[in-house]
């Protein structure tokens, strides 16, 4: 990306008091960020004066951040942002990413619930994200503790691919205890944030994240929540974002149920089993990557082989690390194409996953 672009774009985001909803509109009007920056004429006084005001200081030191090893910006105008995200009503001007950017246009299914979960109800959120990532869903969740953490923790306990979206800068961890896991994630698929780093966790900042959580998302699975809780703000926004919303049921003698129960007669789907879901979101899976993922018979290495598509793609990694850029321009598939493929092939052992976000063929490439 261009310095003064990248710039222009930290800029917006560091300017006091504006956000999407103000700055989008202009964007749309064909201003780039730079020239925004600058407070052109003819914008109301009180933009003007936010725009006078960008701490270009903490604008370098986000440039410092990006510098480091998987850090990267991706910018609404990029064809890295992420389509479903992009389609919500007031979607991120931009997003830090600390992992792989590539796996933020893959299927997602969001998964949330209770930070004090019941022991089966964090049971249950591990083995279905065990179950769905095993067969090709990238789990997102919040990093949170409680069915948050569980659901990461079944999700990379399944071999698969999972994206924590906090509501801080991702130069810290929150909460601490996850540094850990938060590793492991950022290895296996992607720490995001809309937040520039540096940034603590204010309270108004959960509820930005989770509409990204339900924002990347096809659908949401509530486990388990509270009438009152965090998760229930999530499921509404999936709705208001005409996403799939899950819930699971419980015990009617179950609190944490009963968030469940009112979400499933508003109209949620209930769910027993991952297949369930699988099943439900399948037609969905064959618009947004070109794969259908067939729960009943899961594809297999050699059924990936002898994919003529599957073909093309391993004989254009040849024996060199290519990214999923670097694979689109051999091959002409496009991004969310490449990605869905390569975590087939990934999870079926046919292909690594290197850090920087390159990817290697397990074995000789074809004749």
């Amino acid at each position: 990306m261009n310095p003064d672009h990248l710039r222009g774009w930290l800029g917006l985001i560091r300017a006091p008091g504006l956000g999407p909803m103000s700055l989008l509109p202009l964007l749309h009007e064909g201003l780039t960020p730079e020239a925004l920056c600058r407070g052109p004429s003819g914008l109301p006084a009180s933009l003007r004066q936010a725009l006078a005001e960008i701490p270009w200081q903490r604008v370098d030191e986000d440039l410092t951040w990006l510098a480091g090893d998987c850090n990267h910006f991706i910018p609404i105008d990029s064809p890295d942002y992420p389509s479903l995200l992009r389609d919500i009503p007031d979607p991120p001007l931009g997003l830090f990413v600390h992992g792989a950017p590539g796996v933020l246009t893959l299927p997602q299914l969001a998964m949330v619930g209770s930070r004090n979960p019941t022991a089966g109800g964090a049971r249950t959120a591990r083995d279905f994200a065990k179950h769905l990532a095993s067969v090709g869903l990238t789990i997102t969740s919040g990093l949170a503790v409680g069915i948050d953490a569980a659901a990461h923790q079944g999700a990379l306990d399944g071999g698969g691919v999972t994206i924590a979206v906090t509501a801080t800068g991702l130069d810290r961890v929150y909460p601490a205890r996850h540094r850990e896991l938060a590793h492991r994630i950022a290895e296996r698929g992607a720490l995001v944030s809309e937040f520039p780093p540096g940034t603590p966790p204010l309270p108004g900042h959960f509820p930005r994240r989770n509409r990204v959580i339900s924002g990347l998302a096809v659908g949401t699975l509530v486990v388990e929540a509270a009438l009152k809780s965090g998760s229930l703000i999530t499921a509404r926004l999936a709705v208001e974002q005409g996403r799939e919303v899950f819930a699971i049921p419980g015990s009617i003698h179950n609190p944490l149920a009963r968030g469940c129960h009112a979400l499933i007669r508003q109209g949620a789907k209930l769910v027993e089993t991952a297949e369930d879901i699988a099943e439900e979101l399948g037609a969905q899976f064959a618009g947004l990557s070109g794969q259908m993922v067939d729960q009943a018979t899961p594809p297999q290495g050699d059924d990936l082989l002898q994919d003529p598509d599957y073909g093309q793609l391993l004989a254009a990694m040849g024996h060199d690390p290519m990214t999923v850029d670097g694979l689109v321009a051999r091959t002409g598939f496009a991004a969310e194409v490449v990605s869905s493929m390569l975590l087939l092939l990934e999870l079926r052992g046919h292909v690594l996953s290197n850090p920087g976000g390159f990817f290697t063929r397990n074995g000789a490439p074809p004749e």
